[in-house]
């Protein structure tokens, strides 16, 4: 029989930053700025231990859990049929144990990062607060056994994303961008709970288990008054909730403009945690989806069009953090391709490594920002290497683990993908393959065009070509950085700074070799993940093709991949350090396209001129029409002006007169005889 986990234990987990959170949102006046940090600090690392130690039960001692800590009610009799138990439980197997150690140890560089980057803002021990409690409601989504908690946490990240991007409240910026990403992620949350409404309607269930043994006779099923089946209309509207947290095209739109939130949010929120809140649902419902080709298509396509436009527009971006989010939007692109291609542990896979080299690139971004007194804009740079060597080379090793160069981890999981959906027979993996394969040369190209325009090259950070971009709002406190004609040089960051950066810099390069055999080709997500291998056999192709990590890398120097990514990067240097008059006279030459990148394809344009539009005249007709006009103007007044007419009608009855009342009583007898007699006079004039 295999080891279980202490429910205690367990609870520790969530709780402890929940704890952290309290103390310094409630009490953060009390315990100061460092008693706010310590705290929360304590709660994230008692988290993260704990689930290392989870994790390395689950890989060695073959430990699960799966089982009811709290049972909030019961809605009809318990155990009748038709009954519906509500309650709080843990699900914990491979694919929760990884996800439990890479939010908690990802946050916990965060909050020490934190402690240097947001040093100087009074809104310290409030940010604390925020993210612990994020981190909680992260751990409440992830290690869930049933769909209530689920919607729980993921509501959850989705309010305290709203309050992160927007902690700079004071900002027009913020607040648009924070409004942006909860109206967003509605529109994806609604498609989501019409999925779990329509799983508990045919189920009968919240909880995973069930639900997912009675995904074969949901598949026999067809959806009500269509020809279209069931399960397929429950993945689609799930995978609609995936598309607003995780962030796919049309739905992606938010997280762009969600880079006006402080640095250690963008390395919290959009590398490691919320925005794969959408890819772990997924492959924790690959029980539903494989039986449905239609949504798994849906979900290829999606994903492979994320994966390659979105790379586009970070050719062009010049805001250091905007950049890597583009770049984040396309590689959550590439884990959805997988995910459509039944590759669901490679997805995770890439979901693991894309945590920790990307929460790296946005953090080694925020160090820069601040070594360059928080100008953002990257043609202000250049040269900085000398001057923050920690910085240049972490930053060094998250983009070449994000361009997937062999023996780093993106490689591994990258270079995965792609083979699986060359391997994949769905409708649109043709164009999926090509997508992504594409999407490696553009995500060089951009990522390079980055790093040499911040580290190599000619020092414009003293004469500042262009108008500083400055989102944080410590650049209100951090202009005058010069003194009597003295410009200040950039500095390595502080050790909070950088010791965040070394830590996730050793992962980004090691955590894929050592991981790979056991969670593609092993029994690590055994019980957690279902493929059905005949129908989608992509992961056996893999399988049969793998000879270890440094076979496999060797090979690849050899295979397009790598010659793809290595234009990429050449040509990158090619343009920005040896010869940038070039992509000036491309810009020019091809304005159009320029001006449609810059737009971003002018999806911002289509939902603020149109849906945003059409959105208030169809409030305002139905506030005037509906409200005012029916409700108000009919039902409410009518009602009253109509009982108000029956009231003034009836009044002239009560006149008081008794010969008033002697004249009804005579016409009422004279009326009801005439009807009593009726019958007879019909009858004897009818003779």
């Amino acid at each position: 029989m295999a080891a279980t986990f202490s429910p205690g234990l367990l609870l520790a987990v969530p709780l402890a930053p929940l704890v952290g959170s309290l103390v310094a949102g409630l009490f953060g006046k009390q315990v100061g700025r460092a008693g706010a940090h310590r705290v929360t600090i304590l709660g994230v690392a008692i988290a993260f231990f704990i689930s290392a130690y989870v994790l390395y039960a689950v890989v060695y001692d073959g430990a699960r859990f799966n089982a009811t800590i709290y049972e909030w009610m019961v809605l009809g009799s318990p155990g009748a049929p038709g009954s519906l138990k509500m309650e709080i439980g843990f699900l914990v197997d491979g694919l929760t144990a990884m996800m439990m150690t890479v939010v908690t140890f990802v946050s916990l560089m965060v909050h020490i990062y934190t402690i240097g980057y947001m040093a100087d803002d009074p809104g310290y021990e409030r940010f604390f607060s925020y993210i612990s409690l994020f981190t909680f409601s992260m751990l409440m989504l992830v290690m869930s056994n049933n769909f209530l908690q689920l919607f729980f946490g993921w509501e959850a990240v989705g309010l305290l994303s709203y309050l992160l991007i927007g902690f700079w409240f004071t900002r027009p910026t913020a607040i648009f961008a924070s409004l942006k990403a909860f109206i967003v992620n509605r529109v994806g949350d609604f498609g989501f709970i019409l999925g779990i409404g329509l799983i508990v309607a045919y189920a009968g269930t919240l909880n995973y288990g069930e639900a997912f043994a009675r995904g074969g006779e949901l598949a026999k099923l067809g959806f009500p008054g269509m020809d279209w089946r069931l399960i397929t209309v429950i993945c689609i509207c799930l995978f609609i909730g995936a598309m607003g947290k995780s962030a796919q095209v049309p739905l992606h739109v938010w997280l762009p403009d969600s880079m006006e939130g402080p640095t250690p949010i963008s390395a919290l929120i959009h590398a490691a945690t919320m925005v794969t809140a959408g890819i772990f649902m997924v492959a924790r419902m690959s029980p539903l989806f494989e039986f449905s080709d239609t949504a798994l298509s849906v979900v290829l396509v999606i994903g492979a069009i994320t994966a390659l436009f979105m790379g586009f527009l970070g050719v062009i971006q010049n805001d250091i953090k905007r950049v890597v989010a583009y770049s984040t939007l396309s590689q959550l692109g590439y884990m959805t391709v997988a995910l459509g291609a039944s590759a669901y542990s490679v997805a995770v896979f890439h979901l693991m490594t894309h945590a920790f080299f990307k929460a790296l690139l946005f953090l080694a971004a925020g160090s820069v920002i601040i070594g360059m007194h928080h100008d953002q804009d990257i043609r202000n740079m250049g040269g900085l290497r000398k001057y923050m060597p920690i910085t240049w080379i972490t930053a060094l090793v998250g983009s070449l683990a994000l361009i997937g160069t062999p023996f780093f981890a993106g490689f591994y999981s990258k270079d995965s993908i792609i083979e699986a959906v060359h391997a994949s027979h769905l409708a649109g993996a043709s164009l999926a393959y090509y997508a992504v394969l594409i999407g490696v040369f553009v995500t060089a190209f951009y990522s390079f065009r980055m790093y040499f325009l911040v580290f190599h090259g000619e020092e414009r950070f003293r004469r500042k070509p262009f108008p500083p971009q400055a989102h944080d709002d410590h650049a209100a406190h951090d202009e005058p950085e010069v003194h009597g004609g003295e410009h200040h040089d950039p500095q390595e960051s502080p050790w909070v700074v950088t010791v965040p950066l070394v830590l996730l810099a050793i992962p980004s390069v090691v955590i894929g070799a050592m991981t790979i055999q056991k969670m593609l080709y092993g029994d690590f997500f055994t019980g957690a993940i279902v493929v059905f291998n005949g129908q989608h056999p992509a992961m056996e192709e893999l399988s049969r093709d793998y000879h270890g990590w440094l076979e496999m890398a060797l090979q690849s120097l050899a295979g397009p991949v790598f010659w793809l990514a290595l234009g990429g990067v050449v040509l990158s240097w090619y343009f920005y350090l040896r010869r940038p008059d070039i992509p000036a006279a491309l810009q020019r030459r091809f304005a159009f396209i320029y001006k449609l990148l810059d737009n971003k394809y002018y999806f911002d344009w289509f939902n603020e001129r149109v849906l945003a539009r059409a959105a208030r005249m169809l409030g305002t007709a139905l506030w005037k029409g509906g409200d005012v006009g029916f409700i108000d103007g009919v039902v409410i007044d009518g009602s009253t002006s109509t009982i108000g007419g029956i009231a003034r009608a009836t009044r002239l009855l009560q006149s008081g007169y008794l010969y008033w009342y002697a004249l009804v009583m005579i016409v009422g007898v004279i009326g009801l005889m005439t009807w009593q007699l009726w019958p007879f006079f019909g009858t004897f004039f009818g003779r």
